[in-house]
């Protein structure tokens, strides 16, 4: 009797061991856990705790580097980057207040600008925020943000002219500009904006190009015709020169805007679609909420944002956005 009750229980034992396999080959098994790998641009930076943001180190008020400021304490940051105190200028301000609502920190990097605008950043930075206005060809490489400013363009007269009323009365004058800048292809009548609707009011002027718009406002103070007839330039530089006593005077309104916006390589290691996204949302959240206008009056003394809100960054042809 014992020895039949040994074999039964060796019988059940086997079976039991026999189900125990099956079970282990045939159900799925728990897998063991896997570290996630972001998979896109918006995911790494969240990740890694802080954004990698281009700027230029002495371009006052936009972007400055802080003389003899100190590293933030407990940064992130690595030892190649500037951390978030070391710098200041409304493309700062406007960075990290970017970072602080995405969650992270922000930190500094200053390549060249031909470094910034020729693309291909092979991942050295996340994005540009450094008063790089949006043009087609610069498109081509480089994702853009909805603007955070928008400088309005405008041409100025001396003072003493009486003759001149509107743009097109310049047409075959003397008009100063930046060399090599878009305002001087508004001159020729070639340029090209995403998002805006040009009028080349001005016909065959005579181009007279400046390194430095400064001295150009100053040629046009000595007299009206002497040296110029107008200067085309941005309109907070010539109320400035104004406000300084020189004797020129606004003529209208504003040619076109100059509409900067933040900008994102195209050739990203990861997908920049979400990153690019959520940049923008948060730039027209800051204009929304009086963000972008507070930090303009701050470092501007004047309004140069409100107007960023009528660009229509969905209509210029970028996929992310």
């Amino acid at each position: 009797m014992m020895s039949r009750r040994l074999f039964v229980a060796g019988i059940l034992v086997l079976f039991l061991i026999c189900c125990i396999a099956v079970a282990f080959f045939i159900l799925p098994q728990p897998k063991a856990p896997q570290v996630a790998t972001p998979d896109d641009k918006m995911a790494e930076i969240l990740a890694r705790g802080t954004l990698v943001i281009a700027t230029d180190s002495d371009y006052p008020p936009n972007s400055e580097l802080k003389a003899g400021a100190v590293r933030s304490a407990g940064t992130k940051c690595t030892r190649n980057e500037y951390t978030a105190d070391q710098f200041t200028g409304y493309n700062v301000a406007v960075a990290k207040e970017i970072s602080r609502r995405l969650g992270v920190e922000p930190c500094f990097v200053t390549p060249t600008r031909t470094e910034i605008i020729s693309g291909s950043w092979s991942d050295r930075w996340d994005i540009h925020i450094g008063s790089l206005a949006i043009t087609p060809e610069r498109m081509k490489v480089m994702y853009f943000t909805q603007p955070y400013y928008a400088g309005p363009v405008t041409l100025f007269v001396n003072k003493n002219n009486t003759a001149y009323a509107n743009p097109g009365d310049l047409s075959g004058k003397k008009v100063g500009v930046c060399a090599g800048c878009i305002l001087e292809r508004y001159l020729e009548g070639t340029l090209d904006l995403p998002g805006q609707k040009i009028d080349f009011a001005i016909k065959n002027a005579t181009i007279v190009a400046y390194e430095n718009e400064a001295v150009a406002l100053e040629d046009l103070a000595l007299g009206d015709g002497v040296k110029l007839d107008a200067v085309l330039t941005n309109q907070p530089l010539g109320e400035d020169a104004m406000k300084g006593g020189m004797p020129i005077r606004q003529l209208g309104k504003p040619v076109f805007y100059d509409y900067d916006g933040a900008a994102v390589d195209r050739k990203s290691s990861r997908d920049p679609a979400s990153f690019v996204r959520n940049v923008t949302g948060i730039i027209r959240e800051m204009n929304q909420d009086g963000t972008l206008l507070k930090f303009s009056q701050q470092y501007y003394g004047r309004d140069l944002v409100t107007e960023t809100a009528r660009f229509n960054t969905s209509a210029i042809g970028q996929t992310p956005v």
